[in-house]
């Protein structure tokens, strides 16, 4: 079954997390090709017919969800996951509506991420919640969306927002707020 993933292509910027990944995925007789970046991930692209990409949404310096068109345009039939610690709605309907298969919040366990790269839909285990977002979550929510809007551009959104520049970095330097 998981050999209907090879090659595959990883995209993270966690060095460490794209090793033990890529090792592990290897395990389990899947050719992997991993990239820190957008343009190595394109350049890999060009020399590789990827059946299958992980890709980690936010980048050291750019977001991930650039990458789905071109990919797609390549291979029209590969099977996008995107795999992420930023988990929001907005970012998963983004990257759905751009081509992506299935959409993950990190932490996964292999097994899940192997699952989600067969699957067209979302796990069906995971549904709604039932109580109402936090207000916190609700003002995560809505940052990820504009700065979605800016094509990930920091200082475009901290405007949009009428938010210093360094209150938004650290907003989003952390951990997304729970539900």
């Amino acid at each position: 079954m998981t050999c209907e993933f090879s090659p595959l292509l990883i995209v993270e910027d966690d060095a460490v997390f794209s090793r033990v990944l890529s090792t592990v995925l290897s395990s389990h007789g899947i050719e992997v090709h991993a990239a820190a970046n957008s343009a190595d991930a394109l350049n890999l692209a060009h020399a590789h017919a990827f059946r299958a990409a992980i890709l980690d949404l936010k980048l050291e310096r750019e977001t991930s969800l650039a990458l789905i068109p071109p990919l797609k345009a390549l291979y029209p039939d590969i099977r996008i996951l995107m795999l992420t610690g930023y988990a929001s709605i907005q970012t998963a309907v983004e990257a759905v509506k751009l081509g992506a298969t299935n959409y993950l919040p990190k932490p996964a366990t292999v097994a899940e991420i192997l699952a989600a790269l067969g699957s067209d839909k979302a796990n069906p285990d995971i549904s709604a919640a039932d109580q109402p977002l936090s207000v916190d979550r609700l003002e995560w929510e809505h940052i990820q969306r504009v700065l979605a809007e800016h094509d990930g551009n920091i200082s475009a959104t901290a405007r949009a927002l009428n938010m210093h520049r360094r209150t938004l970095q650290r907003k989003l330097g952390k951990k997304p707020v729970r539900q």
